[in-house]
């Protein structure tokens, strides 16, 4: 019974989503055949994946998929072309993982309904669930009022769970939500703490903030990574290795892999949500989990 719901469920996600099969051979053959990596990304969600003020598409995320390219050339031997391609929510992005039309994306949060269709890497940093208020109007209620989210997330769930009585308004990204907080269509705004803080920055950095408050618990954590076609065992070690390499980096100080990370969330990035002792535990705690990756290796 389990196996034929779970057929089913897949079936619909195709054919709401118009999926094409999935192409012939494996990500890394793939790869190697068309000497193209090709990863789908948004363009405008600050500080993971964005078009910086130099008009380039930059971020924490581009720069984690920029160290798994650099992994990928060495694994072939060739050089390989990286190429983007615009993708703005998991309803799309998901389908273009299944067809083969993109062989990564990252910004996710893992969930056990997504990890039906797609395999996660390691989780390269940590985020929570939390809202973006007006400044000086946070509350410790929401009852009555109107709070947006991401369209069709596990962000509904977790504030179903923690403000059962607000009204729940969805918006198709996270733009349209920033728009409509501004203009004071909503109490509040739902979502990634990283990329909310982002999101921040650009509407007004001094006439928002993020409820619960930074030095409190978020309404859910976990950590976030990219998903990737399932059953590639090689195209997941690959880049599971760069993200622990990175990581390693970091733990041992290594400059290029300090300044990584900290240009996006340290004390001195773009945006500084998680402190380094958290960080420095996170990473740890995984590479815990997995095998030490001696520095000096390139």
């Amino acid at each position: 019974m389990l196996k034929k719901l779970f057929i089913t469920s897949l079936m619909g996600l195709f054919l709401t989503t118009a999926v094409k099969p999935t192409i012939a051979g494996t990500v890394v053959e793939n790869i190697a055949n068309t000497g193209t990596f090709t990863v789908g990304t948004p363009m405008n969600a600050v500080p993971y994946s964005y078009i910086n003020a130099n008009k380039e598409l930059d971020g924490f995320s581009i720069d984690i998929v920029k160290l798994i390219h650099k992994q990928l050339e060495k694994e072939l031997g060739r050089k390989i072309e990286l190429n983007f391609v615009e993708v703005n929510s998991i309803q799309e992005t998901i389908p273009k993982i299944i067809s083969g039309e993109i062989d990564i994306a990252c910004n996710f949060a893992f969930t056990w309904e997504r990890d039906k269709y797609v395999d996660y890497t390691l989780r390269y940093t940590m985020s929570g669930i939390r809202l973006l208020v007006p400044k000086g109007k946070s509350t410790t209620s929401f009852a009555g009022k109107k709070i947006g989210i991401p369209s069709q997330t596990f962000v509904k769930d977790a504030l179903k769970l923690t403000n059962p009585d607000a009204t729940l308004v969805e918006f198709a990204n996270i733009e349209e939500g920033g728009k409509a907080l501004k203009e004071g269509k909503i109490d509040a705004l739902a979502g990634d703490t990283i990329i909310l803080d982002g999101l921040r920055q650009q509407l007004n950095p001094d006439g928002f903030e993020q409820f619960p408050p930074l030095s409190e618990n978020p309404y859910a954590r976990y950590g976030v990574g990219c998903i990737v076609p399932q059953n590639n065992s090689t195209f997941l070690n690959i880049a599971n290795y760069s993200i622990a390499r990175m990581m390693e980096g970091y733990l041992v100080k290594d400059s290029e892999m300090t300044n990584l990370v900290n240009k996006w969330i340290g004390p001195e990035g773009v945006v500084y949500i998680v402190s380094p002792e958290i960080i420095q535990n996170f990473f740890q705690n995984t590479i815990d989990n997995h095998e030490q990756i001696p520095f000096s290796a390139k």
